[in-house]
């Protein structure tokens, strides 16, 4: 019965689902986490009759039947989240579009939105970090080094890091760098909060200062965007959709019997 194999493809679409609200509801308090969505697409359809209408005769729609769902995208929400003030000055919050751009070990450029920062020391230098220890780039591609005995680390709402120094100066050191891409949800997510680029993202935009709405807030981190209650509720509805996909096989199961039946 080809209802066994529709149902069976509505069971395996809603477990994947199930997979994608689970990995949402996991992230609730990850810091910069965007939500995913699962999306679906019917299968192929086939024809018993064609429609064929001749002169106001015949008939004049198809008679076709599904072969059920699958699961086609995951698509992730780039809104923003909210903003939780740590009193940590470190602690960076992209307020509007954009990501940090990050170096890894190996010069590969990532991007992410977490800006749990850290200092690295290195000898008489301090490097700034991410949390993985990955270097935060400037606007000019290079590391952010504050050099030995600077104090009273500060970052404007453009971006611009300075510190006092040893002679009680205040003095700028880089202009942290924001980029943001054509299509955002083309972004490979590669975990630890990072992006990497894609065909589908298309390159980097380097987002200039001027005329730039996008602003950094320091002392403060945001949260995911992962709202609880709309979560549960698309988990239930995933569960009911996987029962009654469930129910379908049953019911056919039942109706073959009855057919191997009827000689007895």
């Amino acid at each position: 019965m080809r209802a066994l194999w529709t149902a069976a493809s509505g069971m395996k679409a809603q477990q994947l689902n199930i997979d994608i609200i689970s990995n949402n509801l996991a992230n609730v308090n990850t810091t910069s986490f965007k939500r995913q969505r699962l999306e679906f697409k019917d299968l192929l359809y086939a024809t018993l009759r064609k429609s064929n209408l001749v002169e106001g005769a015949g008939t004049p729609v198809n008679l076709q039947v599904g072969h059920g769902v699958m699961a086609s995208s995951t698509t992730r929400q780039f809104t923003m989240g909210s903003l939780e003030q740590t009193n940590n000055p470190l602690d960076l919050a992209i307020k509007g579009d954009g990501f940090f751009v990050i170096q890894a070990p190996n010069d590969e450029m990532l991007y992410t939105r977490d800006g749990n920062f850290k200092l690295s020391v290195d000898g008489d230098e301090t490097r700034l970090v991410t949390s993985g220890g990955y270097t935060v780039l400037s606007d000019a591609e290079d590391e952010i080094i504050f050099e030995e005995g600077m104090v009273d680390f500060a970052v404007s709402e453009m971006g611009v890091v300075s510190a006092t120094n040893a002679d009680g100066e205040i003095e700028e050191i880089a202009t942290i760098k924001l980029a943001n891409f054509i299509n955002v949800e083309g972004l490979e997510a590669r975990g630890k909060n990072l992006f990497s680029a894609t065909v589908a993202s298309g390159e980097e935009i380097f987002m200039e200062q001027e005329g730039r709405t996008t602003s950094i807030m320091q002392s403060f981190l945001e949260t995911s965007n992962v709202q609880i209650v709309d979560e549960m509720v698309r988990m239930i509805t995933a569960q009911r959709a996987y029962e009654i996909s469930s129910k379908a096989i049953q019911t056919s199961d039942e109706m073959l019997g009855m057919a191997n039946n009827l000689k007895r």
